[in-house]
């Protein structure tokens, strides 16, 4: 990002010169509140990962000199935050590829290094949390406050500008809104500075992409999420590796990203990369061997093995309470086993054995890793039964827990977040903000998953239509597979190649 004549320039667009100085005033606003130090020194060390050290090699970058040294050689660092589960997740299918591709992963997580990047992404993510629960309490908070906003296609032009200025500031689709992002993520700069500058960076989030460049370092990927292309995911001096074709053209046309509808300049050729979904490596290796299992305990009359995920913002209560009440009566009939990933929200799970309190007897609880594990790996071969909720002390065996059980469901229940990108058939129940819509989009069209069924009854008509009939889950499998066959859940692997100029080969299979 560069200034010209007062104005910033993305990729040769400007944006004006009253925004320009909105930007400036908005980065000043965090310079004064959490008293940033420009020179402000960082010391960075590694320490093992107890959590995914003993899975994928993990190493965590903190801020002392009591650890490991930071080294350059065979070495990928993967950055993300908390920002609900998803940018974890997409880290997480970093670190498995850099793992499977021979590469030591390191895990940099901005929330975890004290100091401006805690304090800045703390102030955002609580209103981002905050927002996101009131969209699913109010329809009209969500129609006209959220989905114009998280998708940059406002209902009413006066009510926008009321929204824009004084409630959730300004559309994440508009270039304005990126160099605002830009110039906030500015501040993490000397943090990134205390990295070696060529070392191979994955990131998740842009915020973590823009303090990267910002902070001099010349070797960044950016793994982006969504299937809608938003201004606010690019950033000038990375490269960006993007899941679906049709992502890509948004973000290399800059589609949309014009408040007043302007058409402007593209991205670089050089800049963005089409990728594939970015998938942890073990879910796509056992694809064919995963939905081989799915079909065979469809034809064996096994009970139908459902999972329900919470995502990390807590949000959709009484949605989770619907469908598991509408479970209730097929798991004690045989017909159907539910799975529920609670996250680590325990406050989620008092709530729901509060609501469920007459089935307390048919609920399995799964509450450290341990159990989490040898309960799946039993569940690869076994048939299992009954009502299992799955709570983790942790963020990242609440996120992991999903990816672990993946491979053994044969059918997900999911918001269109990033899980929309996942290898596995998957029921899309209502969205969580207008961004998600082309996640569901993406996974229909793509044959992995259902439309999205945005009300509760739509949603519980999907849980019997793959409970009680065949044809959906076969036809889910067969076309997991065939794309498979042709690159579609490659993105993690290519956004390594990216990085580190390394090919991935693919161990033929037997």
């Amino acid at each position: 990002m560069k200034m010209e004549n007062g104005r910033f320039t993305v990729y040769g667009n400007a944006i004006s010169e009253a925004d320009s100085q909105k930007t400036i005033k908005w980065q000043q606003k965090f310079v004064k509140m959490f008293n940033y130090d420009p020179n402000e020194h960082y010391s960075l060390s590694l320490v093992d990962n107890p959590y995914l050290g003993p899975i994928f090699g993990l190493k965590d970058i903190l801020r002392h000199d009591q650890g490991e040294p930071i080294k350059n050689e065979n070495a990928v660092v993967v950055s993300t935050i908390r920002m609900g589960f998803g940018h974890y997740r997409i880290a997480m299918a970093g670190v498995s590829a850099a793992r499977a591709m021979g590469f030591t992963p390191y895990w940099l997580d901005l929330l975890a290094i004290p100091g401006i990047t805690t304090e800045v992404i703390n102030y955002c993510n609580t209103w981002y949390s905050r927002f996101s629960r009131i969209s699913q309490r109010s329809g009209l908070f969500n129609h006209y406050v959220w989905e114009p906003v998280t998708t940059g296609d406002p209902t009413l032009p006066g009510l926008q500008q009321f929204l824009n200025t004084w409630i959730v500031g300004w559309p994440w689709r508009f270039l304005k809104t990126n160099v605002k992002d830009y110039k906030m993520s500015e501040l993490f700069k000397n943090l990134h500075q205390a990295l070696p500058s060529d070392i191979p960076v994955l990131t998740a989030h842009m915020w973590n992409c823009m303090g990267a460049v910002a902070g001099g370092m010349t070797n960044v990927v950016d793994m982006m999420f969504d299937n809608w292309p938003m201004a606010f995911q690019i950033t000038e001096g990375a490269k960006h590796a993007v899941q679906s074709p049709s992502g890509y053209y948004g973000f290399r046309a800059m589609r949309g990203f014009d408040a007043s509808g302007e058409v402007l300049n593209p991205m670089p050729a050089e800049a963005i990369h089409y990728t594939g979904h970015h998938v942890d490596h073990e879910l796509v290796e056992n694809i064919e061997d995963d939905c081989a299992a799915r079909v065979r305990r469809m034809a064996n009359n096994e009970p139908r093995r459902f999972l329900l995920t919470m995502g990390g913002a807590g949000a959709q209560r009484e949605l989770f309470k619907a469908v598991i009440e509408h479970c209730i009566p097929l798991i004690q009939q045989d017909k159907l086993t539910l799975f529920v990933n609670l996250g680590d929200h325990k406050d989620n799970w008092a709530w729901l054995q509060a609501q469920l309190g007459a089935h307390k007897n048919l609920i399995q609880t799964h509450l450290t890793w341990e159990d989490t594990r040898a309960f799946t790996d039993e569940g690869r071969t076994g048939t299992v039964r009954g009502l299992h909720v799955f709570l983790h002390d942790n963020i990242f065996h609440a996120v992991y827990a999903t990816n672990y059980l993946m491979r053994i469901v044969d059918v997900m229940i999911t918001k269109p977040s990033e899980l929309a990108f996942y290898p596995v058939p998957k029921i899309f129940n209502a969205r969580v903000g207008g961004h998600e819509k082309w996640g569901a989009i993406r996974g229909a069209e793509l044959g992995d998953g259902t439309v999205e069924v945005s009300t509760i009854p739509q949603t519980l008509q999907a849980v019997d239509l793959l409970t009680h009939q065949r044809d959906l889950l076969a036809m889910y499998c067969d076309c997991i597979v065939k794309n498979k066959s042709i690159g579609i859940y490659d993105g993690a692997y290519k956004s390594v190649e990216l990085a580190t100029g390394k090919k991935f080969e693919r161990p033929l299979r037997p």
